[in-house]
């Protein structure tokens, strides 16, 4: 794992979007197993589940539409007992049918990040994954990253609280603009 932290306006934010293909870097290229994303594309991304800052779910439909469609959407394979499973491991069941819209805004992230519970995807790169969660829901998304990195799985991530991630190892690296990028095990 990989945290990213900094200042607002370091480019944290920025980074992702290049680890992602959503934003080209300046210089250089990004490379998954050693080849350049921008040439091997989809499959790239078929290893690649981003999170941004925004939680990304339609505001008119509940939560389980929300996390069904967004399953669709990456064509994998999720049915609606396995998805309820996910919105009452984030603490959303009894708030499933109710339009996201009505729902306060750690239980629209916790909505959010009801899609890591399945998530079988390779690399995560989550944008500020602890933003608008109390203490419960923050160490339950620790903890699912740290079953993904048990899994085997790579993620990176940014924020601004130090959370433990009860698996793998972390690095951490700093960005600023007064001082150049500062890594530490």
């Amino acid at each position: 794992m990989l945290a990213l932290q900094g200042r607002n306006g370091s480019g944290k934010t920025s980074l992702l979007r290049m680890l992602c293909g959503l934003t080209p870097p300046a210089s250089g290229e990004i490379r998954w197993c050693g080849r350049p994303i921008a040439q091997i594309g989809e499959e790239f991304r078929s290893e690649l589940c981003f999170l941004g800052h925004q939680n990304a779910i339609k505001e008119e439909l509940t939560p389980l539409e929300n996390l069904l469609s967004t399953a669709r959407l990456a064509q994998e394979p999720l049915d609606e007992d396995a998805a309820l499973a996910a919105l009452e491991l984030v603490g959303l069941l009894g708030r499933e049918d109710l339009a996201c819209r009505y729902l306060s805004q750690g239980q629209k992230r916790r909505a959010a990040l009801a899609r890591l519970v399945h998530e079988k995807r390779a690399l995560w790169v989550l944008d500020e994954p602890y933003v608008a969660l109390d203490k419960a829901a923050t160490e339950l998304v620790a903890g699912l990253v740290g079953a993904h990195l048990q899994r085997g799985g790579l993620a990176v991530l940014t924020t601004h609280q130090a959370v433990a991630v009860p698996a793998g190892s972390v690095r951490e690296l700093t960005l600023g603009d007064d001082v150049a990028a500062q890594q530490r095990l």
